[in-house]
């Protein structure tokens, strides 16, 4: 955690902004950065402690994304369009839409066109042969709302949720017709998904699902270190993924080796291993105007247990393959990126502690992606 002093220089260095609590709409070139729910998840549970993070399996996505929530201290209701606004952020994703009526739909436009905010919004994907008439409402009443996509996290982490193959094959099966059951009402609202790489499929396997499909409206949330959960180096999950990338969250990753394989957590941007610059400037090259959802999880380390039997449950190499080459890469890139300072732990700290050290994190990524990649 970053200490007080280090917040007072920072703040000194960096314009009014970073504790600003005005309405004055931040710079126009930092509209391309908004804030991911995750990212705030103890400050959207008032600081009752972390929780394994984002999506099915670990938390739901719309934790403090659906605008009312626990606030902190459990007593006011958590705003996370006034809060990414406070901190300097141009934009938000949302959990959810609060309410679907109409005029609390137009308020909420009023308020994101105020902030000159993007804003992407989760909706609940129908199950196949499910109630469309419900979702054709949320998509219809995202779209008012000024949303220029919607997220789909849809996984938990597959070496931990499956134990089996089949297992496995029936969960990507069920999310690639969830997709093709909502993609005509996506089209019809022109209302494109980012499908997460969230530690559910690898980046060969979603890329290939795409190209499947077909469809300018199924595209790709990049999520800059899932993947290396899945053995990949996070480089090449770009790449992989590139052609079907229409937003990302962005956020930094430290690795370090545990007996049974190696802990991955988010850390303040440039306390990390990735090339953050460079992946910015690729996606930038794509989409000049590509947009990125800070989302610094603040949580204990994740252990990812690539020497263990359950972890390999659901790869085969006829079905779907992890290279050994693969595994080798991300040992070597494990043992090559020490951490630079102990990675983040929230076990035993206060609830207060926790939420102190969730905003310390994202208000140093806010200020260091001002710094080095022009938001």
């Amino acid at each position: 955690m970053i200490t007080r002093r280090q917040i007072l220089a920072m703040a000194g260095a960096a314009p009014a902004w970073m504790g600003s609590t005005s309405a004055a709409a931040p710079a126009p070139n930092f509209r391309r950065m908004g804030g991911a729910p995750t990212a705030f998840s103890l400050r959207s549970r008032g600081g009752r402690g972390g929780g394994r993070g984002a999506g099915p399996g670990g938390g739901a996505p719309g934790a403090g994304g659906r605008g009312p929530g626990g606030g902190p201290g459990g007593g006011s209701q958590f705003d996370i369009v006034e809060h990414c606004h406070k901190i300097g952020l141009g934009g938000v994703q949302m959990g959810g839409l609060p309410s679907t009526d109409p005029e609390a739909v137009k308020k909420l436009r009023a308020r994101i066109e105020e902030y000159n905010f993007h804003l992407i919004i989760d909706v609940r994907w129908p199950q196949p042969g499910g109630d469309l008439a419900a979702f054709e409402t949320q998509v219809k009443a995202v779209k008012e709302a000024g949303a220029t996509a919607t997220h789909a996290a849809m996984t938990g982490r597959r070496y931990e949720d499956f134990a089996a193959l089949d297992a496995w094959k029936t969960m990507f099966e069920r999310c690639q017709k969830q997709m093709e059951t909502a993609e005509p009402i996506l089209r019809k609202y022109k209302l494109p998904v980012g499908i997460e790489n969230h530690k559910g499929w690898r980046a060969a396997e979603q890329a290939a699902w795409l190209k499947r499909a077909s469809s300018e409206y199924l595209g790709v949330c990049l999520d800059f270190g899932n993947n290396i959960s899945l053995c990949e180096d996070p480089m090449d999950t770009l790449n992989t993924l590139l052609p079907y990338i229409n937003f990302a969250h962005i956020k930094d990753m430290a690795v370090e080796e545990y007996e049974d394989g190696f802990l991955l957590s988010e850390v303040p941007m440039g306390e990390g291993f990735l090339d953050l610059k460079q992946m910015v400037q690729i996606l930038r090259k794509k989409d000049p105007n590509m947009i990125f959802e800070l989302e610094m999880i603040t949580r204990d380390p994740l252990r990812i247990p690539v020497f263990t039997t359950k972890y390999w449950a659901t790869f085969d190499d006829s079905v779907s393959p992890l290279p050994g080459r693969d595994l080798a890469k991300v040992l070597a890139l494990v043992k090559k990126n020490k951490p630079k300072k102990p990675l983040p732990k929230m076990a035993g700290l206060s609830p207060e502690a926790q939420l102190q050290a969730e905003d310390d994190y994202n208000n140093q990524c806010i200020a260091w992606a001002k710094q080095n990649l022009d938001m």
